[in-house]
C-alpha cells in the first residue's frame, strides 16, 4: 500500500467525531486556504463525485474503494471508482474525463507526486473540488517535501508521524523480547524514496526504535513500494551484509515489510531472528493465517475503509453544504500481530 503525511502532531490542535459512520478522525482543526481549494459551487441536486486511486488492485485500496461506496450509497451520492494503476498518464486523462463527466469532486491517490500541480491546475481551471486521500500532493510543485505552505491539497488518511512512531515502538518491543544484542543487528528500513509520507513513516520508525534500543545501524533501501521490489532489493542487500545475525524490517506499507522478510526468510535466515512490523496487515495477516512460522511479528492495521468513507462525507460536506475542507484528517490506526488480527477486522483475502 498505498496506501494512503507530511503533517507534524505539533499542530494537532482539534478532535472531530465523525459520528455518522462511527469513525473518530483526528483534525488539523484548521480548514484549507490551499489555492487547490478554489471557490466551488454548491450542488442542489444529487452529489457527483469520483475517486480516483493508484494501484487499485491492491487490498488497502480495495477496503478504501468500498468504504467510499457505503458511505455514497448512504448519502445518496453517486460513485464511481477508477483504478489508475501505477500510470501518471492515466491520471491526467482520467482527471480529465471526470471532469467532462460533470463530475462534482475528485478525491485521489496520485501514482506519482510529480503529476500533482497538473491535476490541481486541471480541476482549478474546471471549478471541480479536489481532495486527496492518503498520500499528499502540492499545488507548486513536484515534491510535497519542498512544497510551500498553504499549497498542499487537502488530505484524507493517516499520520505518518504517529503511524512511524508505533512501528517503531513495536518494533523495540520486539527486540528487546528476543534478547539480540546491537552489534549483531541490522534495521533494513525499505520504503519507496520519493513519496514523502513514505518518509515520514520510516524517520518517525526510526527515532521510535532509537529512543528505545540505541545503537543499531539501518540500512535504506530504495523500492516500488511493491512486494517483489522489496524483496529483490533486500535479497541484495542480504548479500553484501553476510555477518549480520538478526534483522529488524519496516518500511512504508506491507508490501515492502512483506518483501523482506521474504528475502531474510528465502536467504536462510530462521524467523525467530527477523524483527518484521508491517504497515497495513492486509498481507502481514496471510502468514498468520497460514499457521507457518513468520518473521512478520506486528503489523498496523490501517483500514482503508475509514479512509474512504471519511473522504467521501468529506467532499459532500464541501459539495452539499459548503463545509470547508480541513487541511488533514487522520482515520485511527491499531498495532496487530497473529494473535489479535482476526478480532480487529483485518481484511485477508
Amino acid at each position: 500500500m498505498h496506501l494512503p503525511l507530511r503533517g507534524r502532531l505539533a499542530s494537532l490542535a482539534a478532535l472531530s467525531l465523525v459520528t455518522s459512520f462511527g469513525l473518530t478522525a483526528c483534525s488539523t482543526g484548521q480548514t484549507s486556504s490551499s489555492a487547490a481549494d478554489a471557490p466551488v459551487a454548491p450542488v442542489s441536486g444529487k452529489v457527483s463525485i469520483t475517486y480516483l486511486q493508484k494501484q487499485g488492485d491492491q487490498q488497502y485500496f480495495v477496503d478504501e474503494a468500498a468504504g467510499a461506496k457505503a458511505k455514497a450509497a448512504e448519502l445518496g451520492a453517486d460513485l464511481k471508482v477508477v483504478n489508475l494503476g501505477n500510470d501518471a498518464n492515466k491520471t491526467v486523462s482520467e482527471v480529465q474525463a471526470a471532469i467532462a463527466q460533470k463530475s462534482n469532486g475528485l478525491i485521489i491517490v496520485v501514482p506519482d507526486p510529480a503529476v500533482g500541480p497538473q491535476v490541481v491546475q486541471t480541476a482549478r481551471d474546471a471549478k471541480t473540488a479536489l481532495l486527496t486521500s492518503d498520500d499528499q500532493v502540492c499545488t507548486s510543485g513536484p515534491s510535497p517535501a519542498q512544497c510551500a505552505a498553504g499549497d498542499l491539497v487537502p488530505r484524507i488518511g493517516f499520520s505518518g508521524q504517529q503511524m512511524g512512531q508505533q512501528v517503531g515502538q513495536r518494533a523495540a518491543e520486539e527486540f528487546k523480547k528476543a534478547g539480540w544484542s546491537t552489534a549483531e543487528t541490522r534495521i533494513i528500513s525499505v520504503w519507496k524514496q520519493d513519496v514523502t509520507v513514505c518518509g515520514d513513516r520510516v524517520k518517525s520508525a526510526r527515532d521510535a526504535f532509537d529512543q528505545a534500543v540505541p545503537g543499531v545501524q539501518t540500512i535504506d533501501v530504495a523500492t516500488d513500494n511493491t512486494p517483489t521490489g522489496a524483496q529483490d532489493k533486500v535479497a541484495a542487500t542480504i548479500t553484501a551484509n553476510p555477518g549480520v545475525k538478526h534483522w529488524v524490517a519496516w518500511g512504508c506499507n506491507d508490501e515492502n515489510v512483506q518483501g523482506a522478510v521474504t528475502a531474510l526468510q528465502n536467504a536462510g535466515i530462521n524467523p525467530d531472528d527477523i524483527d518484521g512490523v508491517g504497515l497495513g496487515a492486509y498481507l502481514a495477516c496471510k502468514d498468520w493465517a497460514s499457521g507457518k512460522p513468520s518473521g512478520m511479528k506486528a503489523a498496523l492495521f490501517i483500514n482503508g475503509k475509514d479512509v474512504g468513507a471519511l473522504s467521501v462525507q468529506t467532499m459532500y460536506d464541501k459539495l452539499k453544504n459548503g463545509k470547508d475542507f480541513p487541511k488533514e484528517a487522520f482515520a485511527p490506526t491499531k498495532m496487530v500481530d497473529a494473535a489479535t488480527w482476526q478480532s480487529a477486522g483485518v481484511s485477508c483475502s
